[in-house]
């Protein structure tokens, strides 16, 4: 284990919400589940990064399912042909591997059988990513999204999980408090944002910053642009077109792969990562001033960044 049992008692703990067997510790200011911190850990130091890699970065519940799709799909892209779209057979997330689920399963693990150009994702905040991601000439592809959308798909996610292990929902004012405070899983959600935010200024050739809302209304613009970043630029439209269709949330809704089964490795329904994907969705949850006290954090915390959610 590579963070002993004195570290973790001497970090800040709360509950995790919508896991009652689940404690977040609070690591440099991010609070994590205590596999998942003991995982970064090892992936902070031992994580070996190829200039080729692709990482896509999020926090949780920002489109990132949308963009474990779309990723694998440009970058094995051949033309229109359902021969060759790996979506049919796989789940999103198995196409690309988280690097915390990795290093959670073996803290030495042995990545040098994954073909180039390797594909990661991960929920980490970009300080505790590996200084072998941070020097390298590897590509981070970072999704966000308004921080209302993003609690309201939080709070439902981790209730479909409750509710797959016969537990009690977690109460939305509750859910609310915790979010607005940053505890959850890999959060503040805000701190994370402005990390990846922040260096995508300094290094665009490296790290692209994606919006959520923007993707929902430019989508042929967005993932051109993608593409182009990715080095597997969409020449033909009908090439665009058939893109987003194949990654279109409705087309994977409808598939068998993510309709059934749970995920092995993280215990959530794989027909969880599916609920609606609307932009405005926490009108039908939040009230006014809810929204009103989430809008003035996130003013506060993205004051002087230049970035507007």
């Amino acid at each position: 284990m590579e963070a002993s049992k004195s570290v973790f008692g001497g970090l800040a703990r709360e509950r995790c919400w919508g896991d009652s067997n689940g404690e977040l510790y609070q690591w440099q200011g991010f609070w994590y589940l205590q596999p998942h911190l003991e995982a970064a850990i090892a992936a902070k130091s031992r994580f070996q990064a190829h200039d080729e890699d692709i990482l896509l970065a999020s926090s949780m519940k920002t489109g990132t399912t949308w963009l474990k799709a779309l990723i694998p799909c440009i970058m094995n892209y051949k033309g229109p042909s359902e021969d060759n779209d790996p979506l049919i057979k796989h789940h999103p997330n198995a196409l690309i591997p988280s690097i915390v689920q990795i290093f959670q399963e073996d803290l030495n693990p042995d990545l040098s059988i994954i073909p180039s150009p390797r594909l990661f994702r991960t929920h980490l905040p970009f300080s505790m990513l590996s200084d072998s991601i941070k020097n390298s000439a590897c590509k981070i592809v970072y999704i966000t999204r308004d921080p209302k959308d993003t609690f309201v798909s939080l709070w439902h996610f981790m209730n479909a999980k409750a509710r797959l292990e016969e537990e009690e929902a977690y109460p939305l004012n509750e859910a609310f408090e915790s979010f607005c405070k940053g505890i959850h899983p890999f959060g503040p959600f805000h701190d994370h944002v402005v990390q990846y935010w922040k260096e995508s200024l300094k290094k665009p050739e490296r790290i692209l910053f994606l919006k959520y809302e923007e993707l929902k209304r430019d989508p042929k613009g967005q993932v051109q642009k993608l593409a182009s970043f990715l080095g597997r630029p969409l020449v033909e439209e009908v090439d665009v077109d058939d893109v987003l269709w194949r990654c279109s949330f409705e087309r994977l809704k409808d598939l068998e792969v993510n309709k059934v089964g749970v995920d092995p490795r993280v215990g959530f329904a794989h027909s969880s990562y599916y609920r609606r994907g609307l932009v405005g969705d926490w009108k039908n949850h939040l009230t006014m001033e809810m929204k009103e006290r989430l809008d003035k954090i996130t003013r506060t915390k993205l004051e002087g960044s230049g970035l507007d959610l």
